[in-house]
């Protein structure tokens, strides 16, 4: 019996896993492998991303039928530019802290290849439920990258997770992180550059094993009923 995919299932599946942004197009690698030097700097950029893919994507499929397509793309630029603004403005008076550890990266998730890849490729066709949905998916999947680098990263150089978790949720939790390895002298290699490229070469790696042991065991002919 053959299972039909729904379009919103298809497009959470892309987003999150067979498209992945980060692990599959390889895109936005800049700020993925820059930031991710903790699990909570990782967070803070991924919801900034996926605020803008979101808010990008669903503005575009609104504006589609009046744009020219001429002019299509300086419009999506503007348009994805307005809302990285209003994410410094917002970050910059209530996350001050982070919006200084952030830096240069803020402002150019406007040039951000997932962004407008995405206004361009699916929201400029489709209708504006879709489009939402598939900027909130396709951010949570560059979100989801980012964080399980960042924490991987984390977890090698610190032997913690979730340091400094009160500067994106409150002073309640300053000082509060989980301890994985007690007493850890740290691995140096983990929280410089070069362990941001071979911890997502890692990570791909896993992904694709994953893909890999998947496809072979639903490919995998089923056994013979037993004679009667």
């Amino acid at each position: 019996m053959t299972t039909t995919v729904g379009p919103y299932a298809k497009i959470a599946r892309d987003g999150l896993w067979t498209n992945n942004p980060g692990f599959v197009q390889l895109l936005g690698l800049c700020p993925l492998l820059a930031v991710s030097n903790n699990l909570v700097n990782a967070l803070a950029l991924g919801l900034a991303t996926m605020f803008v893919l979101t808010m990008s994507n669903t503005i575009v499929s609104l504006i589609r039928p009046v744009v020219r397509q001429e002019i299509r793309i300086p419009i999506y630029v503007m348009v994805i530019a307005a809302l990285v603004t209003i994410v410094e403005l917002v970050m910059n008076a209530w996350f001050n802290t982070l919006y200084n550890i952030l830096g240069i990266f803020l402002p150019i998730i406007t040039t951000n290849c997932v962004i407008i890849g995405r206004a361009e490729a699916y929201a400029a066709k489709n209708p504006v439920n879709r489009a939402a949905f598939d900027g909130l998916m396709m951010g949570a999947g560059f979100g989801l990258a980012l964080v399980l680098l960042g924490g991987m990263r984390e977890l090698l150089a610190q032997g913690t997770l979730g340091t400094d978790l009160h500067l994106l949720f409150g002073e309640a939790l300053r000082g509060v992180h989980l301890t994985v390895i007690p007493d850890y002298q740290g691995l140096l290699l983990a929280a410089l550059p070069p362990g941001a490229f071979i911890g997502l070469g890692l990570l791909i790696a896993g992904k694709n094993w994953i893909d890999r042991r998947y496809a072979a065991r639903t490919a995998a002919p089923s056994p013979a009923p037993a004679a009667a």
